[in-house]
């Protein structure tokens, strides 16, 4: 028997590993290495690098390597991922969905399987010519689909024939009732499928490089361990893997109830622990604003953490999140922030990867924005707009394509700034970080203080209130995210909360913002050993409950 299992987890912004005892369970090692968005077999293949080389155990020991990521929950909430287009066959009621376009069609079955009404070819046919040139992939669901898949699969070739993109049915995916929900699921599944064959071929060539032959195990969001294959054909069954692990971690440190806290650089998910035990949802999970018949732990997660990007408006009102940047104080080869930095449009610092890692990508690009950057360097999108002659829509459409394809970085002010310029932690470039709080507080009219305490103390709001919404979802059903939010400002009534049961920090972030949280709420927070690294160790444990269980 091999003696070890290495668990990895991939986040936006850290590629975590851990090294455990086979036998025992016992944490031997574990290292923490940035995220290489553009080709992650990079990230990938350090990390297990530097566990290997700083444990001093061997590739041939190492028995399984168990994969946790949230990279899928993270495209979901930044509003990334493949672009869809959604065709739903034979159901009356609209609904809407974040996609590229929800094309309702005529047709569909009846309860029992019978044709209800023909299948409208012709529109079929018409909005897959409109929707080709702005579509990624297509999902399609058609009414009782799980009695009779008939419409799915003649609308599945039409579009093949039509255009090459994927398509996925649901039928296929789900064999629940629930139009809207199995159409979620069809969708989520077309937007993540490239995302994780991608990162699933980065792991294996990591691998390679550094001799591991074991075999891998992708930790699903309901805990539950699969094969590679598996991972690729459902992908959106691995949209809550990281949010599983958390949970699976903080259940290791509590045989009592607890809510589970990772506060990571891209996301805060918020897992709950009932006498020990992680506890699945009950009508499959929720992703922002995707409902969907995916089984999963009981969570929720927003784009809310260290890394989220702090941007003033044009009237210098702030906003953070949802979406990721480097940090100022990580960021290498930008200008000073007093160059380009400030509200509106000049709230972010845009860059091309390094030429050598997507040169052939770049160099077959026809685009004004690439050639703008590449001859004047990192910009501000008011800079590029100025320099390209591109007017706001079109230049927010060819940069959202460039991000989405992982050929430009994205840099900014973000608590984690905040947090190194009030000495609160020390980490990268501090002057960066300042210098870039200063131009930002010149603009409200405040201190570097004031405006850096402001920062972290809305980031602490954005997750306390995360947790409340999560509480009163769960037992009650309901969303109350626009009077939670408000609630400190409402003119006539005024609210406070508590929590019951205690909280468990997990992430490289929750130190810094939980504590006051949790005094907030009238509970307490522990981080347990070797919470930087939770969800890493949560899948090397889950992969040891796989290995050992009886294969058939």
């Amino acid at each position: 028997m091999k003696k070890y299992i290495i668990g990895i987890d991939t986040g936006g912004t850290y590629t975590d590993a851990a090294l455990i005892e086979a036998a025992s369970g016992a944490v031997i090692a574990t290292v923490k290495e940035p995220t290489t968005h553009y080709h992650l077999a990079t990230g990938t293949g350090k990390v297990l690098a530097t566990l290997l080389r700083e444990s001093g155990v061997t590739p041939a020991d190492i028995g399984q390597l168990a994969v946790s990521t949230t990279l899928a929950t993270n495209a979901v909430v930044e509003k990334k991922g493949a672009r869809v287009g959604l065709f739903v066959i034979g159901f009356v009621k609209h609904f809407r969905l974040p996609v590229v376009a929800v094309v309702f069609i005529k047709g569909g079955h009846t309860i029992t399987g019978a044709e209800e009404e023909p299948l409208d070819l012709e529109n079929l046919v018409d909005k897959v010519l409109d929707l080709a040139p702005e579509v990624d992939a297509y999902a399609v669901c058609s009414a009782m689909s799980v009695e009779n898949p008939t419409h799915e699969l003649v609308a599945e070739k039409a579009i093949a024939m039509i255009d090459p993109k994927p398509v996925f049915c649901s039928h296929r995916i789900s064999d629940q009732a629930g139009m809207r929900e199995r159409a979620a699921t069809a969708a989520l599944h077309a937007k993540l499928m490239p995302l994780m064959q991608e990162y699933i071929a980065g792991v294996q060539v990591a691998m390679i490089r550094q001799g591991l032959s074991c075999p891998v195990v992708i930790i699903g969001g309901n805990a539950k361990a699969v094969t590679i294959d598996q991972a690729v054909e459902r992908a959106a069954m691995t949209v809550a893997s990281g949010p599983a692990c958390t949970a699976h971690f903080g259940a290791l440190q509590t045989s009592g109830d607890a809510l589970v806290i990772d506060v990571g650089g891209t996301t805060t998910d918020i897992a709950i622990v009932e006498k020990g035990q992680p506890q699945m949802a009950a009508n499959g999970c929720q992703i922002g604003e995707w409902q969907t018949l995916v089984e999963a732990v009981d969570m929720f997660t927003s784009g809310i953490g260290g890394d989220s990007w702090v941007g003033l408006d044009e009237q210098g009102s702030l906003r953070i999140g949802p979406t990721r940047v480097q940090p100022l104080c990580m960021a290498t080869a930008i200008p000073p922030a007093s160059q380009w930095l400030g509200a509106g449009a000049r709230g972010r610092c845009l860059g091309l990867v390094r030429e050598e890692d997507a040169a052939a990508e770049l160099t077959a690009m026809d685009d004004p924005i690439v050639s703008f950057l590449r001859q004047n360097g990192p910009a501000s999108p008011a800079a590029i707009a100025a320099g390209t002659g591109l007017s706001s829509v079109p230049l927010e459409k060819r940069l959202e394509n460039l991000i989405r394809a992982e050929l430009i970085v994205e840099a900014g002010f973000t608590p984690t700034d905040a947090l190194l310029a009030l000495d609160r932690i020390a980490i990268g470039d501090k002057g960066a970080a300042i210098n870039g709080a200063k131009v930002l507080a010149g603009i409200r009219g405040v201190t570097v203080e004031a405006l850096c305490q402001e920062i972290v103390r809305h980031t602490e709001k954005k997750i306390e209130d995360l947790i409340i919404d999560y509480i009163i979802h769960r037992y009650w059903g309901k969303s109350l995210t626009s009077f939670i939010s408000s609630r400190e400002c409402h003119p006539v009534l005024g609210v406070q909360f508590s929590l019951k049961i205690p909280l468990i920090g997990i992430g490289a972030a929750a130190r810094y913002f939980l504590p006051a949280i949790a005094q907030r709420l009238g509970t307490t927070v522990s981080f347990p050993e070797h919470c930087e690294v939770g969800n890493a160790v949560g899948a090397a444990m889950l992969g040891r409950s796989y290995s050992s269980e009886p294969r058939p």
